[in-house]
């Protein structure tokens, strides 16, 4: 699962994702932030491209979840997305990688820690990116964890 974070009062926009395995258990996790993209909907295709990245090294999973709807009609349809163009090539040139590749949305209260790690590494203020199989000693810990 996965999740992109974007104000337009912040200088960083940020991104996080969790791969958990069959049982629900995570197996891994990252979280990064980077200087603030475009808008919200371009944040979300970063949070896409960085875990597609980390799964093609890391892990098996051809299944992404996001609780953003457009995210989906974007992958589904690019050609809909001309200002999105550059940004969903690099996704398509990922998605080859992927031959059972499948975006499906998740009700965001099933995202809930994606979300969580993607709002608070932007509180950091800086460029950061973390993959690990637990949260860092650093990161404050959600209330639901």
């Amino acid at each position: 699962m996965l999740d992109g974070s974007w104000t337009d009062s912040d200088r960083f926009s940020g991104c996080g994702w969790v791969w958990m395995d069959s049982g629900e258990n995570i197996q891994l996790m990252g979280t990064q932030s980077f200087t603030r993209c475009e808008s919200a909907l371009h944040s979300e295709v970063e949070a896409l491209r960085w875990p597609m990245e980390n799964m093609l090294q890391h892990s098996l999973c051809q299944s992404f979840g996001t609780d953003c709807e457009e995210l989906i009609a974007m992958i589904k349809e690019p050609h809909e997305w001309p200002s999105f163009a550059s940004e969903l090539e690099k996704i398509e040139t990922l998605q080859i990688c992927f031959p059972d590749f499948k975006i499906i949305h998740v009700p965001r209260v099933r995202n809930q820690f994606s979300d969580f790690l993607a709002k608070t590494v932007r509180t950091f203020r800086r460029e950061l990116l973390f993959i690990g199989c637990s949260i860092p000693v650093w990161l404050p810990r959600p209330s639901q964890a």
